[in-house]
């Protein structure tokens, strides 16, 4: 499996044919876009920053909307979609699936990091986390790192990095595990995942 971050929320997971898009940036964002071709495409918030399926939209492909909670089925993998509170008490939607037997959860724009203790429970166990960490309109670093250590994951991707100078990444490392030299890829199997939590940064690829 291989993981590849394009900035703000985006996060692209490959696994051979296989393409799925998290929260892919519309043109609507004024931001540089990054296009290939998704075969699901998910979205967390309803803002051009996350809601560009149409430039996941690409070639022969055309993606499979999730678009809220709830729960969904396609391409044999099952997706589970939780609310949760975004910028000005706006809906987010977290998203959990398991592919490659690696579970992943990504927080998408997540403001609010009090998640009901249902929510947590539902989530289960973390391999993978994807966690907004850029402060303003999601978590702020402090909160980001105590919530995802909380939900005990075997990985921990920070996105929404790019939000400021790199303040907020340099804040959360400190909080998490101290400094990581970012990487342009993660490549990913089930027998690299350790019992121990890490923190890996991604390059944004825009």
């Amino acid at each position: 499996m291989i993981v590849s971050y394009f900035g703000q929320a985006f996060i692209k997971v490959q696994l051979g044919d296989l393409t799925l898009a998290f929260n892919p940036i519309s043109k609507e964002a004024d931001l540089k876009l990054s296009r290939f071709g998704a075969d699901i495409a998910f979205v967390s918030s309803e803002v051009p920053e996350a809601n560009g399926v149409e430039s996941v939209t690409y070639a022969n492909k055309t993606p499979f909307v999730i678009n809220g909670p709830g729960e969904y089925e396609r391409e044999g993998i099952f997706v589970r979609g939780f609310a949760s509170e975004g910028e000005g008490a706006s809906q987010n939607t977290i998203y959990t699936l398991t592919i490659d037997n690696i579970s992943i959860c990504h927080l998408g724009l997540l403001k609010n990091p009090n998640l009901p203790t249902e929510t947590v429970e539902e989530l289960g166990s973390i391999d993978l986390l994807f966690v907004p960490i850029g402060d303003g309109p999601v978590l702020s670093p402090k909160e980001a790192a105590k919530l995802a250590t909380s939900l005990e994951p075997k990985m921990i991707v920070p996105i929404m990095i790019d939000l400021d100078d790199g303040t907020a990444l340099k804040n959360f490392l400190k909080e998490v595990n101290g400094e990581v030299k970012p990487i342009d890829k993660l490549t990913i199997k089930r027998k690299d995942l350790e019992s121990k939590e890490e923190v890996v940064v991604l390059k944004a690829d825009n």
